[in-house]
């Protein structure tokens, strides 16, 4: 079996890169971070280019494409720290009206998970939540209006995303149709394709600081040990992308689960090593870094954190 990239997968990711460069540059990033609230005009002009009806058949209005290309195009949002409940946004596009063509922007929480919390509370129109209760988490789905969620402020760690801790909702308007472990399957595997991207472009920053900034009459990318850092950093990176790759062409879910621990484990190795790469300008609100480890730690526990997945794994291989 063939795992390169096609010519119309890399006009995808090359393609996508460029509308976020276009869309989402360093400015808007910072502006971002100063007021957290969600651009709808951005929200938007991401649906009109594909982004959340990507998997949508095309005879819905969709692209038509597969979880290979939605774990490209996240890579791609991941590098870029694009803000928002964007897994949810492409999940959900079939199933919530106005979701795909960026109308309306709809979260996605998981009452399994403790704490059960809300990306961008204030900026959704909708919440679906994903019920407890079955053993192997696999609840069913339901559609709730934001006013009708008791919900708590929850500390973020990253300032691109607000968050509410979710204490209670009404189950009274299902989601037919909707396979509520897929969507948490589906929802780790896109999550651990941000992570990637992030991962990626935090080797890329790390190196081209190594490359610019001089010590003792020499580019510090000359040193050994600054070396090695980077060194580790693509390793982590690239066994990351096999990962993930290879669980959106399996669509298992326990390959999942281990895309999102080497995932986790790439984005946020990969950001203390670039923070230790910058040095002191690292540590200083200006610098870029410290958004990719703090988006880095929140995701990581999302989806199935490092302790829950790793048990999910263990216990696949004893059961083997």
């Amino acid at each position: 079996m063939r795992f390169q990239l096609d010519a119309d997968q890399r006009a995808l990711r090359d393609g996508t890169r460029e509308l976020l460069a276009g869309r989402f540059d360093r400015d808007r990033l910072r502006a971002a971070v100063d007021d957290p609230a969600l651009d709808r005009g951005l929200w938007r002009e991401l649906a009109d280019a594909g982004f959340f009806a990507l998997r949508m058949p095309e005879a819905d209005g969709g692209v038509g494409l597969g979880l290979p290309e939605a774990v490209l195009v996240f890579e791609e949002a991941g590098r870029a720290l694009l803000p928002g409940p964007l897994v949810a946004g492409l999940l959900l596009a079939g199933a919530v009206d106005g979701a795909a063509t960026g109308e309306r922007i709809v979260g996605l929480c998981d009452a399994a998970a403790d704490p059960a919390y809300w990306e961008h509370p204030d900026d959704c129109d909708a919440l679906v939540i994903l019920g407890a209760g079955e053993p192997d988490r696999a609840g069913r789905a339901y559609r709730c209006a934001p006013a009708e969620v008791d919900r708590a402020p929850l500390a973020s760690v990253d300032p691109l995303t607000p968050l509410a801790r979710v204490l209670d909702a009404p189950r009274t308007a299902p989601l037919a149709g909707l396979d509520a472990a897929r969507l948490r399957r589906e929802a780790a595997l896109l999550t651990a394709a941000q992570q990637l991207g992030s991962a990626a472009r935090t080797v890329e920053l790390a190196v081209e600081h190594a490359r610019r900034r001089t010590q003792f009459g020499a580019a510090i990318g000359s040193f050994q040990a600054v070396q090695h850092l980077c060194a580790e950093m693509l390793v982590r990176a690239e066994l990351a992308r096999a990962a993930v790759y290879a669980a959106a062409v399996t669509g298992d879910a326990l390959d999942a689960v281990g895309a999102k621990v080497l995932a986790d484990e790439a984005a946020v190795r990969n950001a203390r090593d670039c923070l230790q790469v910058h040095g002191g300008i690292g540590f200083t609100w200006e610098a870029d870094v410290h958004l990719h480890l703090k988006r880095a730690w929140l995701r990581a526990e999302g989806w199935g954190g490092a302790r829950e997945a790793e048990e999910r794994l263990a216990d696949a291989l004893v059961r083997e």
